[in-house]
């Protein structure tokens, strides 16, 4: 295989150097206001599998711009609110380090969850777990 001109831990790098990182212990004490909106980018199964943060909005990775994007035909109004932070997430901080440069590239104001939802638990983070299907 060719050698890639940019790998993809470089990619993450330089997102993390340009965009706003939170720490877990700082998301979890903004949990409670209603000012901040957390964004779960994992795959559906890694949410059923690990849980999610309360609250959490889902919006699948491979659709993010689409959903931000207002002349999109995907648009979701909860990315209409001027007044939230937005806070993206995935597992390790990787996908959201790199999805919240993007955004930031397209005009859209987000932070991301540093760590990712690895360590979201073990600093006292609550989770919860979609109700089992019957």
């Amino acid at each position: 295989m060719t050698k890639l001109k940019l790998s993809s831990a470089q990619m993450v790098a330089n997102a993390r150097a340009r965009i706003k990182e939170i720490e877990t212990p700082d998301l979890i004490a903004m949990l409670d206001d209603p000012n901040v909106v957390i964004v779960d980018i994992r795959d559906i199964r890694e949410r059923q599998r690990s849980g999610y943060i309360p609250g959490s909005f889902h919006a699948p990775r491979g659709m993010i711009e689409f959903w931000v994007d207002p002349d999109s035909p995907y648009f979701k109004d909860i990315f209409a609110q001027d007044d939230k932070m937005f806070v993206f997430h995935c597992a390790s901080g990787w996908r959201s380090g790199i999805t919240t440069a993007t955004l930031q590239d397209m005009g859209f104001d987000a932070a991301h969850l540093k760590e990712g939802f690895s360590t979201w638990e073990k600093q006292g983070g609550p989770v919860e777990f979609p109700e089992p299907k019957a």
